[in-house]
């Protein structure tokens, strides 16, 4: 089973709408999904068309009270099933604060269904806190929805170093694989820019160890689509709502990609690392935003994405 946590301490990125169409689109062709919330708002469990207020035990039920994943799972559509949120579960990492093994208490609990289902995918909550360390220690894999501007880059760099210290302390198998870029308005430059300076701080990581350093921006970026906003109102995923739109034939691919387990590119020789933490520079240094036309140079002895300038705002929301 593969595990794969979706991530982005930032709010508004597409992360559940990632989440429910990843496991909507690998479900229809046949494998077996869990998809697990883990945000106290349960926008996954509602996107899915269930109620949170009538959810009685859920994700916080596994978390707080040992209950079993496979008796609070429930399938809600063919090959998909659910671990759902409510409320409740906003109180859990308080509950939990003087349990010892905390951060590991859900990758306990899937082992019991490793061999039952063929993908496990959670949603985050956007935040960095016991909830989001208990799902980056059960996942193998991680992917980054990531909109394309310039406040989203402020928090990518904390996020990176967050999975660096989960990878080395609690889960050496856990690997940044992929960025995927939300809302990409092809028309306006910025997002380009942005684009080009993650896949150059990609490419500076190559070699180094570090947790992100096979990780790609996935080929296919999820276009501006009204149709992808109006399904969780329904309670579908987009491709019960509207299969013949740009988000089903974004997700359908890179649903696509993520089953056949894109490789990165082949790496070099690994580079000698300083391996004390503390003097360890921040993985990603955001810049003020340039006043001149142009954009200063990345530097070459540093990983560093600079700030792009919003010069072209995109024309719709």
């Amino acid at each position: 089973m593969r595990t794969i946590a979706v991530l982005n301490q930032k709010g508004g990125v597409g992360k559940t709408t990632t989440v429910v169409n990843i496991a909507a689109a690998l479900a229809g062709v046949g494998l077996k999904v869990i998809v697990i919330d883990l945000d106290p708002q349960a926008h996954l469990t509602i996107h899915l068309g269930l109620e949170p207020e009538k959810i009685e035990s859920g994700s916080y039920g596994v978390l707080t009270r040992s209950a079993q994943l496979e008796e609070e799972i429930s399938l809600t559509r063919p090959n998909l099933w659910l671990l759902p949120a409510n409320i409740h579960l906003v109180g859990a990492e308080t509950e939990l604060v003087s349990v010892v093994g905390r951060e590991t208490i859900l990758r306990e609990a899937i082992k019991s269904v490793e061999d039952k289902f063929d993908y496990l995918i959670i949603d985050c909550p956007p935040s960095l806190g016991l909830l989001t360390l208990n799902a980056l220690a059960a996942a193998d894999e991680v992917l980054i929805p990531l909109q394309p501007h310039f406040l989203a880059l402020q928090g990518f760099g904390k996020l990176l170093q967050t999975i660096e210290l989960v990878n080395k302390r609690i889960n050496p198998k856990l690997k940044v694989r992929w960025v995927l870029l939300c809302m990409f308005d092809s028309r306006a430059s910025l997002p380009s820019e942005v684009k080009a300076d993650i896949e150059q701080f990609l490419n500076n990581a190559r070699g180094t160890g570090c947790a992100w350093s096979q990780a790609r921006i996935l080929p296919v970026y999820i276009r501006r689509n009204i149709k992808l906003a109006e399904a969780p109102s329904y309670g579908k995923t987009i491709f019960e709502y509207e299969q013949n739109c740009h988000g089903a034939e974004d997700y359908a691919k890179v649903a696509e990609l993520i089953h056949a387990k894109l490789q990165p590119e082949p790496q070099p020789e690994p580079r000698s690392i300083v391996t004390d933490e503390s003097t360890v520079p921040p993985p990603i240094e955001i810049k003020s935003t340039p006043q001149s036309d142009s954009q200063p140079p990345l530097s070459n002895s540093t990983q560093t994405i600079p700030a792009g300038r919003e010069t072209n705002p995109p024309e719709s929301q």
